[in-house]
């Protein structure tokens, strides 16, 4: 269940982009509330909220196992993944008229295909709502409790600096990993 929270968290900003797109056509009178934009408009805001507190669980109170580790290097990536997958947001947001039937189809059957792949392949450390709640995504370096060396993927939230503090390593799986201050 985790896997689906964390696709659906990932596409947040596009979701609040379609939520503010269709409130402010509804607002301007350019569009009414009839069946299709107020289920569009529910379903969204759903999708936005289940997305948010979903990844916030996940981040904060699922239990994982921590590990004490030593950084030794670091290399900052955040922009290698989540410019393109923003881009995509972007396209969306503007080619989709999500108050016409047709268009709702398309968007549904892009964002099963976009799942597939992204639960299918684990490909979770592209997600822009971590980028914009303060994280960066790391390629490391690290030491662990046993002094041995190894290398991950890992999220940190702000700036990882390479000192001589140790910090708790959070494992959930091989593509989401969070790195904490002890």
């Amino acid at each position: 269940m985790s896997k689906v929270i964390l696709y659906i968290s990932a596409f947040v900003p596009m979701y609040i982009l379609f939520l503010i797109n269709l409130i402010v056509e509804l607002i301007n009178g350019n569009l009414t509330f009839n069946i299709v934009n107020t289920c569009v408009l529910i379903v969204l805001t759903i999708l936005s909220i289940l997305g948010i507190v979903g990844l916030l669980y996940i981040i904060n109170y699922k239990n994982n196992k921590y590990k004490t580790i030593k950084v030794l290097s670091k290399k900052n990536i955040t922009d290698q993944h989540f410019l393109n997958y923003f881009s995509l947001f972007v396209l969306l947001a503007l080619a989709f008229d999500l108050s016409k039937i047709c268009f709702i189809c398309v968007f549904v059957v892009i964002l099963i295909f976009i799942g597939i792949v992204y639960i299918k392949n684990n490909i979770f450390y592209i997600n822009p709502l971590l980028n914009i709640l303060g994280y960066s995504f790391y390629d490391i370096t690290y030491k662990d409790e046993n002094n041995k060396t190894q290398e991950i993927r890992i999220f940190f939230k702000g700036t990882l600096e390479i000192t001589n503090q140790n910090y708790n390593l959070c494992i959930s799986n091989r593509n989401l990993n969070f790195l904490k201050k002890l």
